[in-house]
C-alpha cells in the first residue's frame, strides 16, 4: 500500500480545538444515528488535513465501527494525524481492495483566516438575508469555520446550511 502523504503538515490551522476532538454536529444527528451512514464533518475536516479523499462509496463499504474510530480519532499531535492517515490507508484497502486516492492539501484554506470573512460565505448568508460578523468568525472554531466553508460550497447539499449556522449561535 502506497503513502498518500509522508510528511503531513499539523499547524494551528487543522489543529481542533478543545471539545472539538469527538464532536458530532446537532445538524448530523439524522444520519449519525443511522450507523454513520455519511461521513461527518470532523471526518471530513480530517481527511482535508492529511491529504485523503474518502469517497461515500469507499465509506459505505466500512464496519460502523471503522467509521466511529475515523470520527473519535484522537487528533491533537502531528503523530495522531500520520495514524490517522494511515489507519485510514489501510482500512480503504481492505474494503476496496484499492489505494487510497490522494487528496491536495489546501495550504491557506479560506476557513483558517480569523480576520476575513470568506467570500462565499457572505454570499451563502445574504441567500438567507443573514450577516457574520469579523468578531463572530474569530470566535468559532477551526471546526466550524471549516463546517460553514464546506456547507455553502456549490453542489454541496446545502439543507444543513442554515443548521448549522444557528446551531453555532450566529443568527
Amino acid at each position: 500500500m502506497k503513502k498518500v502523504a509522508n510528511n503531513i503538515p499539523v499547524t494551528t490551522r487543522f489543529a481542533l480545538s478543545e471539545g472539538d476532538n469527538n464532536r458530532y454536529f446537532k445538524f448530523e444527528e439524522d444520519f449519525i444515528e443511522e450507523n454513520i451512514r455519511c461521513i461527518p464533518m470532523i471526518v471530513r475536516f480530517k481527511l482535508d488535513a492529511c491529504g485523503i479523499k474518502l469517497k461515500l462509496g469507499e465509506w459505505s463499504k466500512m464496519k460502523g465501527e471503522e467509521r466511529i474510530t475515523l470520527a473519535e480519532f484522537t487528533w491533537d499531535t502531528k503523530e495522531d494525524v500520520q495514524q490517522f492517515s494511515c489507519y485510514l490507508q489501510m482500512v480503504i484497502f481492505i474494503r476496496t481492495g484499492r489505494d487510497a486516492t490522494s487528496l491536495p492539501i489546501e495550504p491557506n484554506p479560506a476557513w483558517a483566516n480569523r480576520n476575513e470573512i470568506p467570500y462565499l460565505l457572505e454570499e451563502k448568508l445574504k441567500e438567507f438575508n443573514w450577516s457574520v460578523s469579523v468578531q463572530q468568525w474569530r470566535i468559532l472554531s477551526n471546526l466550524q469555520r471549516f463546517v460553514l466553508m464546506k456547507l455553502c460550497k456549490p453542489g454541496h447539499e446545502n439543507s444543513n446550511f442554515p443548521k448549522a449556522i444557528k446551531e453555532f449561535g450566529l443568527v
